[in-house]
């Protein structure tokens, strides 16, 4: 029994020594750390472990004297950016000891498993405008240093199309590298990798992708295409070279036909196919054998139309003969379009005639526009616009009734002049019409009865 009750007695001072020694430890590291950062403390990223605060500052101030950040680039390029040229700055206000007192709220016991007692700081602080300046010194962001990314091309080669690769080039994005960098910095991190944080602007189309395979048989499809305009002394052919030239892409490889150029194409066939205006031999009445141009009639190509019917063809790779489609024709296509149906005006003789499939139907003598004021009629080939019973022809100074109205050049045109005695002559001269051609009423009549809209109306001198 003795001998327990000293046993016992033994460990009870043995305990309390340690107690006592616990003490003794945790008061000395109480007290070391109320003026020193824990173990394993960071601030900015950059370890203070165990440093007072004033240690922690010229830490701090050293490590941004020193600071270099690496960016690595494709091409197994580098470049760096210092510290200085960014003005690095601790950031903290109230420096290491303020982040000190705020570390001081948790038991140095505690940080032991409370991680976030021992990252400390927001991060250095970084001159903006020294930042731009050293970032628009990157030969990343040089346009003199910079390969441009270019997405795949498809090219027309001798012998068809072909693919040109894409080029990846080494332009960086403003968007992504600039905060990157400055995230970096004020955190303490010392490399960067260009490639990793994905700061490259990439081509968005490339030789393997879908757009390029299917644009390309697009492509060879169209130049498949073949269109002949065969005319009087010669023909025009649209295929591979002038539809590879009109075949143009946008950025997105989509095929763009250039209407503007097909349109110039198809102005091109005007002076084969395109009669109105033009000057046509033409025997008169009398017999003469006169040249006779200006006015509306004739045949004009619907340039619209036929751009649209060409761009269509292309697409679809068709082969074939082709007639230009008209917005007005002719009675008969060639140089001499006129064909047998029509009226005929001598304004020198006063005197008009009206021929049907080759036939004189009706002729007479009529009266043409005042020449002493202005108003003579216009010579020139004409198609009739229309026909109508009992119109009002209205003018500034006149509005008068007539049985028949046959305009062929705008407010201009044919009808009865019943208030007229006589035609003929060299009335026009002096007493003629406001432009129009006034007829005898059974000439109009005639002429009416027989005539219909588009037939061509020829005045000559």
């Amino acid at each position: 029994m003795p001998i327990l009750q000293k046993i016992s007695k033994k460990n009870k001072i043995i305990a309390l020594a340690a107690f006592l020694t616990a003490i003794i430890i945790y008061l000395s590291f109480y007290v070391f750390f109320r003026s020193h950062f824990y173990f394993g403390t960071e601030i900015n990223g950059v370890s203070v472990s165990g440093m007072t605060a004033e240690e922690a500052d010229s830490e701090l101030a050293a490590f941004a004297s020193a600071y270099s950040l690496v960016l690595n680039e494709r091409g197994d390029m580098t470049e760096q950016i210092t510290g200085a040229e960014l003005g690095l700055s601790m950031g903290a206000e109230g420096g290491s000891d303020a982040l000190k007192q705020e570390q001081n709220k948790t038991c140095f016991v505690k940080s032991l498993f409370i991680r976030d007692s021992l990252k400390l700081g927001t991060g250095f602080n970084v001159d903006e405008s020294l930042l731009k300046a050293a970032y628009s010194k990157l030969s990343c962001v040089d346009s003199a240093k910079v390969t441009e990314p270019q997405n795949a091309k498809i090219v027309y080669g001798g012998s068809g199309y072909e693919v040109v690769q894409e080029v990846y080039g080494n332009k960086a994005s403003y968007d992504i590298l600039y905060p990157a960098i400055k995230n970096a910095a004020a955190n303490g991190i010392k490399e960067l990798d260009l490639e990793g944080i994905k700061c490259y602007i990439n081509p968005t189309i490339t030789a393997d992708s879908d757009k390029v395979k299917d644009t390309k048989k697009l492509l060879e499809k169209y130049i498949t295409a073949r269109i002949t305009y065969n005319y009087e002394g010669g023909s025009e052919v649209v295929d591979a070279p002038e539809i590879v030239e009109w075949a143009e892409l946008d950025g997105d490889l989509n095929i763009v036909l250039n209407q503007t150029e097909i349109k110039s194409f198809v102005n091109s066939l005007a002076p084969h196919y395109n009669t109105v205006g033009k000057a046509r031999t033409f025997q008169t009445s009398t017999g003469n054998v006169i040249e006779v141009g200006g006015g509306d009639y004739g045949w004009k190509i619907n340039a619209s139309g036929e751009v649209a019917h060409l761009v269509e063809a292309i697409q679809n790779g068709t082969t074939e003969d082709r007639t230009p489609s008209y917005s007005q024709k002719g009675a008969v296509q060639g140089e001499n379009d006129l064909g047998s149906t029509y009226v005929e005006i001598n304004i020198t003789a006063q005197h008009m005639w009206y021929y049907k499939n080759g036939s004189l139907v009706v002729e007479g003598d009529v009266v043409t526009g005042n020449v002493s004021k202005g108003n003579g009629t216009p010579g020139g080939i004409y198609k009739l616009k229309y026909k109508e019973r009992n119109a009002t022809l209205d003018g500034q100074d006149y509005s008068t009734p007539v049985a028949y109205w046959m305009p062929f050049n705008n407010n201009i045109g044919i009808h009865d002049a019943t208030w007229r005695t006589e035609f003929g002559k060299d009335i026009y001269l002096t007493a003629g019409s406001h432009g129009c051609v006034n007829s005898p009423y059974e000439l109009a009549q005639t002429i009416y009865e027989n005539i219909s809209a588009g037939v061509p109306v020829i005045v000559y001198y």
